[in-house]
């Protein structure tokens, strides 16, 4: 079995494994692992499979996204940790935690609920799927072929983040698009309705967010009884990047207790 590519920050006795969102990569999060390192905690930015450095695979589920955080943490010997899952990786956390209870240290998910999401990336994945890179030699010429798809300035940032010079001369895309294009409804895939986890999980959602509704928390709370539900003001999808004081805060407090 493949082992996911990991970014290890920190040297405590706690591991906290943070689980990117959809066209990510977990060096989205080192301002938060850094920050997190330096009180006391071992962060593992870890990219998914399809994603960053990780490897490339025609096969794509949350089944085989949860394995995958598994075998990372077995390779690893990390009995239990802290898992904290933005979005995609929210959806891969959730079911890690109801495959492997007993991993679980404390579960944090942020901005996503255990529903089915309709794809919506659309406009996203025919840019990214469009980039010619015999054409595009250079990052300002990328950000400009996004331009004509992609409008909010933010989200191009982010997208670019994955641009790199796979040869000298030749740009590429670190997530392999080819597949991740076809795959919006298993990303959007509910959390079967078996499913359940006993222990204690902190929901996180932006305000101005929509993707956990207040119609959304009697289906947490079905999958996850004990959860609780908290919002960070001034904050969207990217909840955070947006407001990152107030997300870490909360973050800190729910693992210290």
């Amino acid at each position: 079995m493949k082992l996911l590519h990991g970014n290890k920050i920190g040297e405590g006795s706690t591991n906290v494994i943070i689980l990117h969102g959809f066209l990510g990569m977990g060096d989205n999060w080192k301002s938060h692992a850094k920050n997190w390192a330096e009180i006391g905690y071992t962060v593992h930015l870890v990219d998914q499979r399809n994603h960053g450095k990780s490897f490339w695979s025609d096969d794509f589920n949350y089944s085989l996204l949860s394995e995958d955080l598994k075998h990372y943490m077995d390779h690893y010997q990390i009995e239990k940790a802290i898992i904290l899952g933005h979005s995609m990786g929210g959806k891969t956390a959730m079911n890690f935690a109801c495959l492997y209870p007993e991993r679980i240290e404390k579960l944090i998910i942020a901005d996503i609920a255990p529903r089915v999401y309709p794809s919506h990336h659309h406009t996203i994945l025919e840019a990214l799927s469009s980039m010619d890179f015999k054409y595009i030699k250079n990052r300002n010429e990328a950000a400009l072929h996004l331009s004509t798809f992609i409008s909010e300035e933010g989200v191009r940032q982010f997208l670019l983040k994955n641009l790199y010079w796979e040869a000298p001369g030749k740009l590429a895309l670190r997530m392999n698009i080819a597949v991740l294009s076809q795959m919006g409804a298993t990303i959007g895939a509910a959390l079967e309705s078996n499913k359940t986890f006993s222990g204690e999980v902190l929901f996180l959602k932006g305000a101005t967010s929509d993707y956990i509704q207040a119609k959304d928390h009697q289906l947490i709370h079905q999958h996850f009884p004990k959860a609780k539900i908290l919002t960070i003001p001034n904050a969207g999808h990217w909840l955070h990047a947006e407001n990152p004081k107030a997300f870490s805060a909360e973050f800190l407090q729910w693992i210290r207790e």
